[in-house]
C-alpha cells in the first residue's frame, strides 16, 4: 500500500480534487435541476401535488443539495489552500487570480444556499406538513419561497462564470503582467458580482424568470470578467 501513489502523502491533491468533482456534480446537478426541470413543473402543479413535493420530494433534494455545496466549499478551498500554501503559488500570480475568481463566487453560491434557500425551503417544507394536516398555514411563506427562487436562479447564473474561471486556472493559458496592479480588476469583480448577488438578497425575478436569460447573463459575466482580467491585468 506505502508504494502506491495513490496512498501516498503526495496524493493529498488529488484527492481533494476528486471530492471536490464528485460534490460539485452532486451540488450543481441539483442546482440545475430545480432551475431546468422543478420550477417550470412546480409552475403547472396543482396545490396537492406541490404539497406532496414540498413533503415528499424537497426535503431529500435539500439535502444532498446543501451538503453537496458544504463539502464542495470545503475540499475547494482545501485545494486552494494546499497550492497556495504548501506549493507556494502566490494568490497575485495568474493561476491565484483565476482561481480565486472562481473561488469566490462559489462561496457566494455556497452563503446562498444555506443562508437563503435552505432557510427559506425548511420553512416551506413545514409550511406544506402543516396544511396537509388542515393545520393553519406559516406566514410569508410566498414572500420566503419568491426570495428562495431568486438566489436559486442567482446561482444558477454565478454557476456559468465559476465554472469556466475554475477550469480555465488548470486549463486555459492566462498571462498577467507583473507591473499591473490587480486592484482595478477586483474592484470590476466587487461591482458586477456584488450588484447581482445584492439582487439575489434583496431584488425582484426581473429578466432570471427565464432560464434562456439567466444562461445569457451568465455568459455575458463571464466575458466581463475575462476582459476585465485581461485588460485591466495582463
Amino acid at each position: 500500500m506505502s508504494n502506491l501513489p495513490l496512498f501516498s502523502g503526495a496524493s493529498a491533491e488529488f484527492w481533494l480534487r476528486w471530492f471536490h468533482t464528485f460534490f460539485g456534480i452532486l451540488w450543481i446537478g441539483h442546482l440545475y435541476y430545480f432551475n431546468f426541470s422543478q420550477m417550470g413543473f412546480m409552475s403547472e402543479a396543482d396545490a396537492a401535488t406541490k404539497s406532496v413535493v414540498f413533503q415528499k420530494l424537497t426535503p431529500r433534494t435539500m439535502k444532498y443539495f446543501r451538503y453537496g455545496a458544504l463539502f464542495t466549499f470545503l475540499t475547494g478551498w482545501g485545494m486552494i489552500g494546499h497550492k497556495m500554501g504548501a506549493m507556494g503559488i502566490p494568490a497575485t500570480s495568474a493561476w491565484g487570480t483565476v482561481i480565486l475568481t472562481g473561488g469566490l463566487i462559489g462561496t457566494l453560491m455556497f452563503l446562498n444556499v444555506w443562508l437563503i434557500i435552505w432557510p427559506a425551503n425548511k420553512l416551506i417544507i413545514e409550511n406544506a406538513v402543516r396544511t396537509s394536516k388542515g393545520e393553519s398555514a406559516l406566514p410569508g411563506i410566498a414572500d420566503l419561497a419568491s426570495r428562495a427562487a431568486i438566489a436559486s436562479r442567482t446561482n444558477t447564473l454565478f454557476s456559468v462564470p465559476m465554472l469556466f474561471f475554475m477550469t480555465a486556472a488548470s486549463h486555459l493559458s492566462v498571462t498577467l503582467s507583473d507591473q499591473a496592479s490587480l486592484v482595478p480588476y477586483w474592484s470590476v469583480f466587487t461591482i458586477l458580482i456584488g450588484a447581482i448577488e445584492f439582487n439575489a438578497i434583496k431584488g425582484k425575478m426581473g429578466l432570471l424568470q427565464k432560464m434562456a436569460h439567466v444562461i445569457h447573463f451568465g455568459l455575458l459575466v463571464t466575458i466581463l470578467l475575462y476582459l476585465a482580467m485581461a485588460f485591466l491585468a495582463g
